[in-house]
């Protein structure tokens, strides 16, 4: 295995359980609103659902610049409940607002995050690189106690580019005062994490918890955190 001097780290999905933080509160609000009365046979794991598929769909628009930061976050529990039949009428203002109060707070992480982090923190200075929003980010690296592992949480906000460009890696890189040899990145998603690696010359570890099959070129790819004590 390469030997590398610096460690970078996509931080939803792959150290932050979006999933399961974003569940607790998404379920937290369909009791406290009562949406289940909204609409005929409404029930909980039917707006998880709708949820799922349009917050992913407009992270991608928000990714390639199409949205705004500000459309993605109003736009979403409006989209997710008139899907499911809701007059928009009928929807609880505030939702948004709500689960961007609540959900970075939130403190689980995967399974062996800390025991990996904490065999790598003494080997290897590391940066988080992500296209999440600024301001919750290091809340929720606060909320989960992942803050003192990491020299640097670079955003997309603060380096001007989104992954997959290689522009927020370069300036990761020059924080770090390193090359793209010496570093190696380790995030769940192809299309960010993995094809922005390699458009910056950086090496790549795609973690892939749920063993999702695929037929992608990659370099290394992992289910559990605590792999990265056997490629690290």
């Amino acid at each position: 295995m390469k030997k590398y001097k610096y460690v970078l780290f996509d931080l939803d999905h792959t150290l932050w359980d979006f999933e399961k933080n974003s569940t607790l509160v998404l379920e937290q609000l369909f009791t406290t609103h009562k949406l289940h009365q909204l609409g005929n046979d409404l029930s909980f794991e039917r707006f998880i659902e709708e949820y799922t598929k349009v917050n992913h769909q407009l992270w991608q628009l928000y990714n390639k610049d199409e949205i705004s930061k500000e459309e993605l976050r109003d736009s979403r529990f409006e989209k997710v409940l008139t899907n499911l039949g809701v007059e928009p009428d009928r929807i609880p203002q505030g939702l948004g607002l709500q689960y961007l109060e609540k959900s970075p707070h939130m403190p689980h992480v995967f399974p062996n995050t800390y025991e990996t982090l904490d065999y790598l923190k003494g080997r290897y200075p590391m940066a988080i690189v992500t296209n999440g929003f600024e301001e919750v980010q290091h809340i929720k690296m606060a909320s989960s106690k992942l803050t003192d592992y990491f020299k640097y949480v670079v955003t997309s906000e603060l380096a001007g580019y989104k992954k997959p460009h290689k522009g927020i890696f370069n300036h990761t890189l020059e924080l770090l005062g390193a090359t793209a040899e010496e570093c190696i990145m380790i995030g769940d998603s192809f299309e960010s994490d993995i094809e922005g690696a390699k458009k910056a010359k950086i090496d790549h570890v795609y973690f892939n918890p749920n063993k999702i099959k695929h037929r992608k070129k990659i370099q290394h790819e992992i289910h559990n955190l605590i792999e990265l004590k056997e490629l690290l």
